[in-house]
C-alpha cells in the first residue's frame, strides 16, 4: 500500500531493547494526505529502515510504501503501520 502526502513532522530516534535481548530502534513520521479531506497519518520506520527518513524535512511532499498490521493485547486491539520504502516527490 502507498500513501502520498506532505510531511507534517519527522520525530526523533528511539532505542531500546526487547524481551530477548536485542536492541531496536526506530523513528516516525507524521504526514498528511492529500486528498479531499485530508488526514493525518502516523507512521513507523524500524531498524535500518529509518535510513530512508535521511533527506526527510517537514514541507517535503513524499510517497510512503506501508505495511498495515494489527494486533491484539490484554483484549484490545491495537494498529501499527509501518514504512519500508519512502521516495521524495517534490518539496515545499
Amino acid at each position: 500500500m502507498e500513501i502520498k502526502g506532505k510531511v507534517l513532522e519527522k520525530f526523533g530516534v528511539e532505542t531500546g531493547t526487547n524481551a530477548n535481548g536485542k536492541d531496536w530502534k526506530k523513528q516516525n513520521i507524521l504526514i498528511e494526505t492529500i486528498e479531499t479531506y485530508p488526514k493525518k497519518v502516523y507512521i513507523s520506520f524500524m531498524g535500518d529502515k529509518i535510513d530512508e527518513l535521511s533527506n526527510v524535512y517537514p514541507g517535503a511532499t513524499v510517497a510512503v510504501s506501508v505495511n498495515v498490521e494489527s494486533r491484539e493485547f490484554n483484549g484490545k486491539w491495537y494498529t501499527d503501520i509501518k514504512g519500508w520504502k519512502l521516495k521524495m516527490e517534490t518539496a515545499e
